[in-house]
Formats: C-alpha cells, sequence, structure tokens
C-alpha cells in the first residue's frame, strides 16, 4: 500500500558557532564540505523523491543561514527538483545575524514565504549560558528586513528555565517578543541533553516548580496576547499555524533528506547518518523501524494530543478501522476532565498540557 506523501524535510547541518543546549546533527561551517555535501543531498532527493507534489518544505539544522549567498542559490536550485504547490508552504530556518538583506531578498525570489528566527533569549546573562550571541537591534533589524521584503509569515523561538533565570527575565523576553509583532512563537522548556556542552559542564535543569510557573506565565501571557496555543510548545495568531508541523502532529508521512534527517514513509519511520562524511560517501540512511499497527496507532495518539484540537476520532477510524474508545480506556480521564471529548475529537484539556507525558503513560498502558 502506498501512503500519500505532501511534505518534505531538508537539513542543512552548518553552524558559526554551536549553541552549547544543542543536540541537534551539526558541524562548524567548513567550505571544504559545503558543495560536497549540496551535491550527496541532490543524489538523495533524486534516488528517493517520487514525484509527489509538496505542500509544505521545511529547511531546518543547524543554520541553513549560515551559508554563502552562492551556496544558498545552489541549494534553492537543487530543490527545484520539487513539484511545489502553488500554495506550498515553504520555511527557511534562520539566525538573526547571519541573515543579512541581502539573503533575504534571495529567499524571497526562490519562494521562501515563512521564516524561522532562532532568537531564544536577549539577556546577556542567559545568552553566556547558552552560547548565543544574538543582541536586540540584530534582531529588530532582521525583523524589519523581512516585512519589508514581503516575508511576513514569521516565527521566533524562545528557549526558557535556563540556570539561573527569574521570572521578571523571561517576562523581559516575552515583551521584546511581542514587540516584534510577528504571527508565532515556538518557546522551549531547556532540556540538557547527552553530548552537549551543558551536559558536560554538569549544568542542570531548574527546579520543576519554577519551569511549571514559567510555562503557565507564557501561555497566559501570549493567550492575552491573542495567540492560539495550537500545541504544547507552539502558538499563533488565528490562520498562522505551522502547516508543516502540523503534518508531524497530525502523523502524516513526510520526506526526511539530509545528514541527520529523520522521515517517515510507507510505514517506515527512518533516520539518516548524523555522519557527514558517510552522508557525503552516500551511505545516507542509518536506522528504519518498520511499524506495526500498534506501533502507528500509539504514534497517532501521542502525536495527536499534542494539539489543541486532539484526534479527529472518525479519521481514527477510518485509517484503523476502529473506534478509539473501544482501544484505549480513556473513560475515567474524561470524568477527572484531564480530557475532553465531543462528537469528533478526543483531546487534553490544556491544563494538562504541561504533564503530557504523565496523560500518556496512563493511555498507553490501555492499549
Amino acid at each position: 500500500m502506498q501512503f500519500e506523501t505532501d511534505a518534505v524535510y531538508i537539513h542543512i547541518p552548518f553552524c558559526n558557532y554551536i549553541c552549547a543546549y544543542c543536540d541537534f546533527c551539526k558541524v562548524y561551517y567548513n567550505k571544504k564540505y559545503i558543495n560536497k555535501y549540496l551535491e550527496a543531498l541532490e543524489k538523495e532527493i533524486k534516488t528517493n523523491y517520487k514525484g509527489e507534489i509538496i505542500t509544505s518544505l521545511y529547511i531546518g539544522g543547524g543554520t541553513p543561514s549560515s551559508l554563502s549567498l552562492e551556496k544558498l542559490e545552489k541549494l534553492f536550485n537543487i530543490l527545484k527538483i520539487f513539484n511545489l504547490s502553488k500554495d506550498c508552504e515553504f520555511t527557511f530556518e534562520a539566525n538573526p545575524d547571519s541573515l543579512t538583506i541581502d539573503k533575504i531578498r534571495l529567499l524571497k525570489e526562490y519562494g521562501v514565504n515563512r521564516v524561522s528566527l532562532g532568537v531564544e533569549t536577549i539577556n546577556n546573562k542567559l545568552q553566556t549560558v547558552i552560547d548565543r550571541k544574538t543582541d536586540k537591534d540584530t534582531v529588530i533589524t532582521c525583523i524589519k528586513n523581512l516585512k519589508n521584503i514581503g516575508i511576513t509569515n514569521i516565527n521566533v523561538d524562545l528557549i526558557y528555565a535556563i540556570k539561573e533565570e527569574t521570572i521578571d527575565e523571561l517576562k523581559e523576553d516575552l515583551n521584546f517578543l511581542l514587540s516584534l509583532e510577528v504571527p508565532h512563537i515556538s518557546t522551549y522548556s531547556l532540556i540538557i541533553e547527552n553530548n552537549t556542552k551543558l551536559k558536560i559542564d554538569h549544568v542542570n535543569n531548574i527546579d520543576k516548580t519554577l519551569d511549571r510557573k514559567m510555562y503557565d506565565l507564557i501561555s497566559k501571557v501570549l493567550k492575552d496576547n491573542n495567540y492560539i496555543h495550537y500545541e504544547i510548545s507552539n502558538f499563533a495568531k488565528a490562520g498562522y499555524q505551522s502547516k508543516h508541523n502540523l503534518k508531524y502532529w497530525e502523523n502524516k508521512h513526510y520526506y526526511g533528506f539530509g545528514v541527520g534527517a529523520s522521515g517517515y514513509l510507507n510505514n517506515i519511520r527512518y533516520t539518516n547518518t548524523r555522519s557527514i562524511t558517510k552522508y557525503i560517501e552516500g551511505k545516507t540512511t542509518n536506522e528504519k523501524e518498520g511499524l506495526t499497527k500498534k506501533d502507528e496507532m500509539f504514534y497517532e495518539i501521542m502525536l495527536g494530543l499534542r494539539t489543541n484540537k486532539g484526534i479527529n476520532k472518525k479519521i481514527f477510524k477510518d485509517k484503523y478501522n476502529i473506534n478509539i474508545e473501544d482501544l484505549i480506556n480513556y473513560r475515567k480521564l474524561v470524568i477527572n476532565k484531564i480530557l475532553e471529548e465531543d462528537n469528533n475529537y478526543l483531546k487534553v484539556n490544556e491544563e494538562y498540557f504541561y504533564v503530557l507525558d504523565e496523560v500518556l503513560m496512563k493511555l498507553i498502558e490501555e492499549l
């Protein structure tokens, strides 16, 4: 059985500097690798892409904006391979300090219509902890340039719960992001991942009680400013929810190209090698996970409950030929107002978004 695929993720691993918290697949910008990497990327795409109409294309990293104008143009010419729909959401990740006005013009020329900016924090003390280098003026100028050139669908990332961060410092970051007047904000509690500088330096997570207080503050402030809390970590003005990321949460199939990229095709989840030398040699796929029907239903539930809409019960029945209420006994969670249910959807009460993992554990025990 062939499954519909209309989304593409492209990974660009190069960075001008490495942030202390980052565990994504990344390497320092190195000119000797760029051309070889782009050639390997083109080969992987040509070998695997089947010509489907693509409705969302996402270039992530790493730091895609670290590429020079010449290399960006080469990348965009490679991406012409894809058959993009007229209303394709075309997202490009960037750091404000490397997204020059000339690069923005190039993005616009090649059809990019959504930009996701890594702002994280503008507090100097907190930037020192996580090794970020972006200042207020650079962010303001970058946003202004994007809007002037006609790219107004902009996301900014916020990282909070950083070592020694206070509630007042978080409020300052939030107020700054609100002043930018962008339609989408993604917020992430700092997680100390293995193989990161923070882990090596024995930096610990902040107190859970404070973390929860920060999460609740973010949710309240952004909702008070007309942002919809449409996914655990994501807030958007009406009509600006990320179409690409919604495909992940709706358990849709998608291509993943590039070193370290993950994809989901024909009920197989795969991850490419994290070794740039192996990738350049053409040894792309590192892991494959063939999913059973039970696995598929697990992903459908786990991902769907991350969103404010939740799981569409009719779609679930059509896909798996079983009513979700016959699969898992969630009645007690509805009675306790942890889950909410109507004729069409089953969703998590937003008050319980923060403890979603605990809610999922209760549900998965019933599978």
